[in-house]
């Protein structure tokens, strides 16, 4: 058993530096995964933070939680981008062919995602510094926000998995992030949901993103976070499990 995970854990390392490869030769990803988001926190503290009520000093502190969560499903579609590459090019056919863990080369992906979403989150945090983003939090609340922006980029990241497994076509690969980048704009991400219609406000309450930015956003600024951390912890983890089963599937018999 040693000798297994010692094999499964080396090839899962040898995975994830040709994936990080890839990126590191592609200047669109990381323009896309890093730079608007950024242009995204600009306009909205700088264009609109003025006329948006949010009980706050600095809308900077309000936006940044959405903002995260934007750059991670944004992030999380060049997975499933490279893994549609990867499987139209027969790269998976030729892996298993060698002497490597048959589900490595799909796990170097996903900690390709883990690793990439988290520099792009670093990064983005470093401007909204700049912009005057400022935390009273300590070691352990921000060390529970890296844990809950972990699970959601892992949740997110099967899901891309399944995308990039099972799509047709490239656009298909890839399109099923549109609807995630949506989400945040529906959500107390920008403003509060009290200054929503009843009918957005009832859908805005009751999503994931919502809930995850409240417990961000509480953990950040020392705020009792309530149950909205219990929801985020409920819904990061449902979707994790429910996405890791099914991409398991896809990939087993994708590659049987």
């Amino acid at each position: 058993m040693e000798t297994i995970k010692k094999h499964f854990f080396s090839d899962m390392s040898v995975m994830l530096g040709r994936s990080m490869r890839h990126i590191s030769r592609s200047m669109d990803t990381i323009i896309t995964v890093t730079i608007m988001p950024i242009m995204f926190m600009l306009l909205f503290v700088y264009v609109f933070g003025g006329a948006i009520q949010t009980g706050t000093d600095n809308y900077v502190n309000y936006l940044l939680p959405g903002i995260l969560l934007m750059a991670i499903s944004s992030g999380i579609a060049y997975t499933a981008f490279r893994l549609f590459m990867d499987m139209q090019r027969g790269i998976f056919e030729r892996f298993h062919s060698m002497p490597i863990a048959r589900s490595a080369a799909l796990w170097g992906h996903v900690l390709t995602s883990l690793v990439s979403n988290a520099i792009s989150v670093v990064v983005i945090i470093l401007v909204a510094l700049i912009m005057g983003f400022r935390s009273s939090a300590g070691i352990l609340p921000w060390l529970a926000v890296a844990g809950i922006l972990t699970l959601f980029t892992l949740a997110l990241t099967w899901i891309a998995a399944i995308a990039g497994l099972s799509a047709k076509t490239v656009d298909g690969a890839s399109a099923f992030s549109y609807p995630l980048l949506f989400l945040p704009f529906i959500s107390s991400a920008f403003v509060p949901t009290e200054t929503m219609p009843s009918v957005v406000r009832a859908f805005a309450e009751n999503q994931p993103v919502t809930s995850i930015v409240e417990a961000i956003r509480a953990l950040l600024f020392n705020q009792p976070v309530g149950n909205d951390i219990w929801l985020a912890l409920a819904w990061c983890l449902g979707i994790l499990i429910v996405a890791y089963v099914f991409a398991m599937r896809v990939y087993k018999r994708k590659s049987a």
